[in-house]
């Protein structure tokens, strides 16, 4: 995870109408992973409720798919924003599974918090020494990924 004091796309005065803590999921347009970002995003709001302050849906280009999540700044550490990079796919391999996702955020919202089976289901993948930060892809991506998505269909480079 990265941690940035100044993220670079809230302007300072921005920073008094965002609700905190906000979530944002960019995705790759060419790529057709809106769908993807949206189910993540549902997955989030449902488990997470009036917890999350926002979560938001960024379309981009370049084969991003890139999770953050926004919080507040102590007044010792001057107030302002947080940007903390949850889940990068180049960064980390893929996409992630919805319950290790799930548990990055509560890490950050609400450390506290019980997620009931899903942290069972990581501690159990854990014990029994599976990867749960891919998924059930590998970072090559499925088939239809690899093929950027329909036939005919113009992919961006980063996504091939």
């Amino acid at each position: 995870m990265t941690d940035q004091t100044q993220p670079q796309c809230f302007p300072a005065e921005a920073d008094k109408t965002i609700n905190l803590p906000r979530i944002t999921i960019h995705y790759c347009t060419q790529c057709k992973w809106m769908l993807r970002a949206a189910y993540f995003a549902q997955e989030l709001l449902s488990t997470f409720s009036t917890s999350l302050g926002e979560v938001s849906l960024v379309p981009t280009t370049g084969g991003v798919f890139t999770v953050r999540v926004y919080t507040r700044l102590d007044e010792e550490e001057g107030g302002g924003l947080r940007e903390t990079v949850l889940w990068d796919r180049k960064t980390n391999g893929g996409f992630p599974e919805v319950k290790a996702l799930k548990a990055l955020v509560r890490n950050i919202v609400d450390p506290a918090r019980d997620l009931g089976h899903v942290d069972r289901a990581l501690k159990k993948s854990e014990s029994s020494g599976a990867a749960t930060s891919a998924g059930p892809q590998d970072a090559s991506g499925s088939k239809e990924e690899q093929a950027g998505g329909q036939e005919g269909q113009t992919t961006c480079e980063d996504c091939r």
